[in-house]
C-alpha cells in the first residue's frame, strides 16, 4: 500500500479519535453509577461493567490517538509503525466498540440490513448509555470499513515474516 494512502488513513483515523475521546470524556465526566441509576432502575453491577467498558475503550482510543500523533510528527513517514497501529487501532478500538470482552453488549449483524442500530445491550441501560453508543455507532463502523484491511494484511505479513 502507498505511503500517502496509509498516511491518508492515520489522518481519517486520527480525527475519528479525537472526536470519539471528546464524546467519551463527556459522556465520563457527566455520568456517574448514582446518575446512571436515577436515570434507570437495574442491575448495580451491570452498570458499573457497562462505566468500565466505557473508560477502557477511552483509554485505547487516548492510546490510539498519541499513536497517530506521533507517526504523523515524524520526519518522514514510517510506514510499517503506522500500519502497525491502524492494526491495533483496529483490534483495540474498533473491534472492542462492538464486541467488548465483558460482553456488556453486543453487535447485532442482521440489524446493519435493517438499517437499525447494531448494539443490543445484554440488560436494560439508561437512555444516556443507549444514545452514548447510537451516537458513535456509524463512525465506529465507517473506521472498521476503512481498517478491515489491515485484519488480513498485516496478519499476513507478520506470518510470512517468521
Amino acid at each position: 500500500m502507498a505511503n500517502t494512502m496509509v498516511k491518508s488513513q492515520i489522518e481519517d483515523v486520527k480525527k475519528f479519535l479525537e472526536t470519539t475521546v471528546c464524546t467519551f470524556e463527556d459522556f465520563l465526566n457527566d455520568t456517574t453509577l448514582a446518575s446512571m441509576l436515577t436515570e434507570e432502575q437495574g442491575d448495580e453491577s451491570y452498570y458499573k461493567t457497562i462505566l468500565s467498558n466505557v473508560r477502557k475503550l477511552l483509554v485505547y482510543c487516548e492510546e490510539g490517538l498519541d499513536a497517530c500523533t506521533i507517526i504523523l510528527q515524524s520526519e518522514s513517514f514510517p510506514k510499517g509503525a503506522a500500519e502497525k497501529t491502524l492494526y491495533r487501532i483496529y483490534h483495540q478500538c474498533v473491534e472492542e466498540f462492538f464486541q467488548p470482552k465483558s460482553d456488556a453488549w453486543f453487535e447485532d449483524s442482521r440489524a446493519a440490513y435493517t438499517g437499525r442500530n447494531s448494539i443490543k445491550f445484554q440488560e436494560t441501560v439508561p437512555a444516556s448509555v443507549k444514545e452514548l453508543l447510537k451516537g458513535l455507532e456509524g463512525s465506529f463502523q465507517s473506521i472498521r470499513e476503512e481498517l478491515e484491511y489491515y485484519e488480513t494484511d498485516y496478519r499476513t505479513k507478520m506470518i510470512q515474516s517468521k
